[in-house]
């Protein structure tokens, strides 16, 4: 990828993974040369890099759009989510090669931005926590082995799990952060099906949520759908 593309790839992805660029929205190549002061060519690479990643979807003669996320496919995202990631806490937990000690860290860290009495309104605290959190799952995964990080990162690498967060009510986060606490000790005694089963529930707890953030509109998602959704 060249430069000029790799500066629009990053920009753009942190517009979707940001929830800046909204599901359906139109990425038109004109409009993004302009921005970007440049020609379209570096534009359509970015854009089709970005298809790589399931970010968008460029069809023809329509050009690019960002995906949507109908009840299907976040069923989908979830239950993969959870076979992959479990496997990835097990072999961490039976490898030996987890930092518990950052592990523990980030656990501190988030409960810390959890506990500040919110964020104002502006979502940096839940920002902050996704940020938090993400860092945590890689640190498992990259405990697990070689290929389990790249194969999981297109599964929590999507607009539906950034926004998790932002939408979770105090419950679901004292929820999620008392199964991250869970999933230490299970790593901490080298128990693989605990480290698993504890895993698997934290991804399926979340599935509830990542619905809710479902596609309003899933007949707009497919591939060539005209602009009424027909």
């Amino acid at each position: 990828m060249s430069q000029s593309a790799g500066r629009v790839h990053e920009e753009l992805r942190g517009d979707i993974l940001g929830g800046r660029c909204a599901p359906g929205a139109r990425l038109r190549e004109e409009e993004i040369a302009e921005r970007f002061g440049m020609s379209r060519t570096p534009v359509r690479e970015a854009l089709r890099r970005l298809e790589a990643d399931g970010l968008v979807v460029v069809t023809p003669r329509r050009g690019a759009e960002v995906v949507r996320w109908r009840d299907d496919d976040i069923a989908e995202l979830v239950e993969l989510r959870a076979l992959l990631e479990g496997h990835a806490a097990r072999r961490a937990a039976t490898g030996g090669g987890v930092d518990l000690v950052a592990l523990d860290e980030l656990c501190a860290r988030m409960e810390e931005y959890a506990g500040d009495g919110g964020d104002g309104g502006d979502g940096r605290s839940a920002d902050e926590i996704t940020r938090l959190n993400m860092e945590l799952h890689r640190a498992v995964h990259r405990a697990a082995g070689r290929l389990l990080p790249d194969l999981l990162v297109r599964l929590i690498d999507v607009p539906v799990v950034r926004r998790t967060f932002h939408t979770y009510s105090d419950a679901e986060l004292r929820r999620s952060f008392a199964q991250h606490r869970e999933l230490l000790e299970a790593l901490a005694a080298g128990d693989g099906d605990w480290a698993a089963a504890v895993m698997q529930a934290h991804i399926r707890a979340a599935g509830a949520t990542l619905r809710s953030l479902r596609d309003p509109d899933p007949a707009r998602s497919r591939p060539g759908a005209d602009e009424d959704g027909r």
